[in-house]
């Protein structure tokens, strides 16, 4: 069985939304769009989505403006694919590592866990169930 790329998702943090769509749209040279926000988290962030196909090959993400999250110092996080993240969640603290946010549902978009590793880079894990 050839092993897979585990990476599935990326989340780049800005500060100015517009500012960082603009630069990442000249530079890649591509267009990117508002990702909805789903309902548990509206208002607390805005996504602007890389174009992607959501069952394609390779890693897709988002910049992403949300209070609380400054640009800079380790702005971009990893999403790691799971089955269940929740699996993942109860191996972090084991492993050296926190959980910085616990399970939670993403809406149609699955679930997620958020963790900082032994060297205090977050990273997430994302799940469909």
């Amino acid at each position: 069985m050839k092993p897979k790329n585990p990476a599935v998702w990326f989340e780049i943090y800005v500060d100015d939304l517009k500012r960082a769509q603009e630069f990442y749209e000249e530079v890649l040279n591509l267009k990117l769009n508002e990702l909805p926000t789903p309902k548990d988290v509206q208002g607390e962030m805005k996504m602007m989505a890389f174009p992607m196909e959501m069952n394609g090959e390779g890693a897709s993400g988002t910049l992403v403006k949300m209070k609380g999250f400054d640009a800079g110092n380790n702005s971009t996080i990893v999403y790691f694919q799971s089955e269940d993240c929740a699996i993942e969640e109860r191996r972090i603290s084991s492993a050296g590592g926190k959980v910085f946010k616990s399970k939670q549902s993403l809406g149609e978009y699955g679930f997620m866990i958020l963790a900082i590793d032994t060297e205090g880079n977050m990273f997430g894990v994302h799940s469909q169930k």
